[in-house]
């Protein structure tokens, strides 16, 4: 792994995110670049309570700045959470969605371009034996961009806000700093 990728990552494994968040290195990709790293996040209130959402960080690294990605480096992710059923029918839902990741970008001064993704509702209704499942929704945002500067992680704690935005976790106040979150 080369050096300069390897200063990047371990800056990654620095980051912090909200207690809520537990943060776990998988296996990346290892065809679409040189370097790559990859983590899973589970949101939840605590160990034992059901997970709210969760999601998939991945940071690519190719020296030979591919053209789509403007750059060396490219960020994907993916996020998923369960919402109440009554916005399943919210024409906004995606682009509600969408400017989540982008204000949460922005607030934590991470830069950016090449930005893309989708924002998908996944309306699932029980039959049969599932039918007292009911009716659920959930919301999809997939997403990459390209960080404009290697301090990745302010992309990652935008990641991490974001991903506690949509399993629906208030804000936390002005000046409150989050204890620590789970690391695997």
């Amino acid at each position: 792994m080369g050096s300069h990728f390897s200063r990047v990552v371990r800056e990654l494994e620095t980051v912090r995110l909200r207690p809520e968040v537990s943060l776990t290195e998988v296996p990346a990709p290892g065809r679409i670049a040189p370097y790559s790293v990859a983590m899973t996040a589970e949101v939840a209130n605590s160990p034992d309570d059901d997970e709210l959402a969760s999601g998939r960080f991945v940071v690519l690294h190719d020296p030979s700045c591919p053209e789509p990605w403007a750059g060396a480096w490219r960020i994907v992710t993916f996020a998923r959470a369960e919402l109440e059923p009554e916005l399943a029918s919210d024409p906004m839902l995606g682009e509600v969605g969408w400017t989540w990741l982008i204000d949460s970008l922005a607030e934590a001064g991470a830069e950016f371009t090449a930005e893309a993704g989708t924002v998908t509702r996944v309306l699932s209704q029980g039959f049969g034996g599932l039918a007292d499942n009911g009716t659920t929704v959930e919301m999809e945002i997939r997403a990459s961009w390209t960080p404009t500067t290697e301090d990745l992680a302010s992309h990652l704690q935008a990641w991490g806000a974001m991903l506690c935005t949509i399993a629906g976790l208030p804000p936390l106040p002005e000046g409150v700093v989050a204890l620590p979150g789970q690391r695997r």
